[in-house]
């Protein structure tokens, strides 16, 4: 099945430009073709094909069906930009199909990257949410410090994943409470500095690992996301 993203096609009826000179030009649909459009908001609408022009292609809604995402939970992945953008852009990919809500660029004392054009994640998000039949776009955030991350997000669970055996830790799959709201941090490829640890700590977020591997900053955050939903799985 392939899915057209219009974030305002109710209001527009119109597909985005991109998504018109797909459905025109590369699928080469025409006038009274059937297609399926979502909204990044949780909507899957089912559409006939009003007029084939390929800038702005405009439909007729025929059906509206509630797809809201498959987990009960709110999950953030709080993660360290990587130094090469094509492996932060293959995790965006990755955790929009595993299955999360947001995502958020870290900038931390040891951070190679100092800044992020979100545009370019927010388009991958979107591919990937078409690719795996999803319906709610994941919100991807500006770069936040770690400072404003430690402070934020009350009333869930928070870890942070490091490396440093010095600083004890404990089993990300011991501590997880299934199906909660949750936080999960990630540092850079230097790790964190202990002082960003100890002010984690004392902020009452939870310590852990991920297991015996040395894991990079992107894989470490598709584990741990992954991680969630298997649990919640046997929940």
């Amino acid at each position: 099945m392939i899915q057209f993203y219009a974030p305002d096609i109710e209001s527009t009826l119109t597909l985005p430009e991109s998504d018109s000179q797909h459905c025109v030009r590369v699928l080469r649909m025409r006038q009274g073709d059937h297609l399926e459009v979502i909204d990044g908001k949780g909507h899957r609408f089912t559409c006939v094909l009003a007029d084939a022009h390929s800038k702005h292609a405009a439909v007729e809604i025929v059906d509206k069906t509630d797809m809201p995402l498959s987990w009960r939970q709110h999950i953030t992945v709080a993660v360290a930009p990587t130094k090469h953008m094509d492996r932060m852009e293959w995790m965006v990919e990755k955790l929009t199909e595993i299955g999360v809500n947001r995502i958020v660029p870290v900038l931390c004392r040891r951070s190679e990257r100092k800044e992020i054009k979100i545009e370019r994640l927010e388009k991958i998000a979107v591919s990937a949410m078409k690719q795996s039949l999803k319906s709610v776009l994941p919100q991807i955030m500006p770069m936040t410090t770690i400072n404003s991350v430690i402070a934020g997000y009350p009333d869930v669970q928070r870890f942070m994943a490091y490396c440093d055996p010095a600083i004890p830790r404990r089993e990300l799959v011991r501590e997880y409470k299934p199906c909660a709201d949750t936080v999960i941090l990630i540092g850079p490829e230097g790790d964190f500095s202990p002082e960003e640890i100890d002010m984690a700590l004392k902020a009452e977020w939870t310590p852990v690992t991920l297991g015996n591997n040395r894991l990079r900053t992107e894989t470490a955050a598709i584990v741990a996301c992954d991680t969630f939903h298997i649990i919640d799985q046997f929940a």
